[in-house]
């Protein structure tokens, strides 16, 4: 029995083996062709998506950077360009362009020179929120979201090696001690170099070296409660005010240059303290740092200058990125200079600043391959004064520095101005009154009727603004609304009024407040005929304009300035008046 069912079991059939084979084999099949499938899907999605993103093209982002921090900038769109960004469908190619901020002011604000510097920017990174301030005070219509400041290079004082160390040897030198230090006669001698005499300070024109008016706000800050600032407009109109900023503008270095690096190129040049014609220059430390190295285009000094730090209330540029929204700039490109901005805020792209000569929150490294660098610590930081303030500072300087202002200001009250803007014109014109250290004024109203059948009226001849402080707040309580406008006849009566009591050696100019169109008598070209047939290259008058709202022609208005050599401002209202004002005396045309 066992023997048979053993032989039994031994003999058991087993399954066949083909069914199995074929079933792995479809089985493989369907596997492949459901990775086929996906992988396809996967690849077709993807080069959708990739063709999605850019389906709009390539949209070029150009930011105009002052050349103190292009290169850190260039770096920074380097690597947010290899994070591919895409905006709106649009591929971002950011495209850095090194341009002096004085130029790219001009630019925004008169006409941009295609042929010169190429597409206008969609975005605008100067060294100081100055020349932001001025953009507004021109065309506050033009400049998009608030400006943030990507790094910061404190103002300094750069002299030779033998100052520095006379400076560094006695009390520490602040910039409330500049005005009492400049205008003293043996200013020096409080260092222990009395045979250098006077100590002389060069201040390249703060309209356009953010440097100098900086310093320039820094030394007003002591009549400030903390001695750090802000100095506000009310200040400006103390006279012990207004004496710091005579005493300062009349001591400073006569014959300096008008450009900071200019001038510090000529202390470097000097055989020795003693003999230069000025002693020190203010600086940003950044800059100081790239003229040293040669690395602003000049060639390297022989002898490197020195950096001096000040002691109380430190200025420092701020560099602010300015998104800006002119007709030009797309929706598309202001979210990608917005984007741009924030991704060079980032800590990894901060480095980079630092690494050439700026100073950051996220690092305090600097540099250390420049002599005459001492990068020091700062303990105070100047508390800025608003953008208004900061137009009126400039306007006060010039007026002292220059001292030969000739103003004939014509102002619109026909209804176009409004009460409102009316009002607002004779704050702005009290304050500049109450403000002034010099010159000269007259005033002007145009509308219909104002004198019998002429549309415009002299309310005050030009008067000496320091002996006539009543008188011309008298006749500025006399501007008032009216009705019509005939803008270009009241513009040439002014014109004809300023050449026939022209004041030589002096700056004579018209400046217009006006809010609304030529309603009647004389045309725009009959204007620019007349005009053009009295302009005399011997007795130069520029009319300065200032446009308050829309309602204007910008286009004839722009042609009337600069026939005559004059400036053009838009503001949305009245209330920007008084920085527009500012703005255009704190220049010299």
């Amino acid at each position: 029995m066992a023997r048979h069912r053993a032989l039994v079991t031994r003999v058991r059939r087993g399954m066949a083996k083909w069914p199995v084979a074929i079933t792995g084999l479809v089985v493989l099949l369907l596997l492949g062709w459901v990775a086929w499938t996906w992988l396809g899907g996967v690849l077709e999605r993807r080069a959708a998506a990739e063709a999605n993103d850019c389906s709009n093209g390539s949209v070029v982002l150009r930011v105009a950077v002052t050349p103190s921090i292009a290169e850190p900038v260039r770096e920074a769109a380097q690597r947010w360009t290899d994070t591919t960004p895409v905006i709106d469908d649009a591929c971002i190619r950011p495209e850095v362009q090194s341009v002096d901020s004085s130029t790219v002011l001009t630019g925004l604000t008169a006409k941009w020179d295609d042929s010169k510097l190429g597409a206008p920017p969609a975005a605008w990174l100067p060294d100081s929120t100055l020349w932001a301030n001025r953009l507004t005070a021109q065309n506050n219509a033009i400049v998009g979201a608030a400006p943030q400041s990507i790094a910061t290079s404190p103002v300094v004082l750069a002299t030779q090696q033998p100052g520095a160390d006379a400076l560094a040897s006695g009390n520490l030198v602040r910039w409330t001690d500049l005005p009492a230090l400049t205008s003293a006669a043996n200013g020096w001698a409080g260092y222990g170099k009395p045979q250098w005499g006077k100590f002389r300070l060069a201040v390249p024109d703060p309209a356009t070296n953010p440097a100098s008016a900086l310093a320039i706000q820094s030394a007003l800050a002591g009549a400030t409660a903390q001695g750090a600032g802000p100095v506000t407009t009310d200040m400006l109109a103390q006279q012990g005010v207004k004496d710091l900023i005579t005493k300062l503008a009349n001591s400073r270095a006569s014959g300096a240059p008008a450009g900071t690096l200019d001038a510090l190129d000529g202390l470097a040049r000097a055989a020795d303290i003693g003999t230069a014609s000025y002693s020190a220059v203010p600086v940003t430390e950044v800059d100081l740092y790239r003229r040293n190295l040669g690395k602003d285009g000049a060639p390297k000094p022989a002898k490197p200058l020195y950096e001096v730090g000040m002691g109380g209330a430190s200025p420092a540029a701020d560099f602010p990125f300015v998104t800006l929204s002119g007709s030009w700039v797309s929706q598309t490109q202001n979210k990608a200079a917005q984007q741009f901005r924030d991704f060079v805020r980032q800590p990894a792209q901060q480095k980079l600043f630092a690494a050439a000569g700026l100073r950051v929150a996220a690092t305090p490294d600097h540099p250390t391959d420049s002599v005459g660098m001492r990068w020091p610590a700062l303990t105070q930081n100047l508390v800025p004064a608003d953008a208004t303030t900061t137009q009126d500072i400039s306007a006060s300087w010039t007026a002292a520095a220059v001292g030969d202002e000739v103003l004939s200001v014509l102002v619109d009250t026909s209804p176009a101005m409004g009460p409102s803007g009316v009002e607002a014109v004779r704050g702005a014109l009290t304050g500049e009154v109450n403000r002034a250290v010099s010159g000269s004024m007259g005033l002007w109203a145009y509308a219909a009727g104002l004198d019998g059948d002429k549309p415009y009226k002299q309310l005050v001849p030009v008067v000496r603004i320091d002996q006539s402080i009543d008188q011309l707040h008298a006749g500025i309580t006399k501007l008032a609304p009216a009705t019509g406008s005939q803008l270009y006849a009241s513009m040439l009566a002014v014109y004809q009024s300023v050449l026939a009591h022209y004041q030589d050696g002096k700056h004579n100019r018209v400046v217009v407040v006006v809010a609304g169109r030529n309603d009647g008598g004389l045309t725009f070209d009959q204007l620019r005929t007349q005009l053009g047939q009295l302009k005399d290259a011997k007795r130069p008058v520029p009319v300065n304009i200032i446009a308050v709202g829309t309602n204007i022609d910008h286009d004839q208005l722009s042609a009337i300035a600069q026939d005559t050599g004059g400036s053009l401002a838009s503001v949305h209202s009245g209330d920007g008046v008084d920085a527009a004002l500012a703005q255009l005396l704190s220049t010299t045309n």
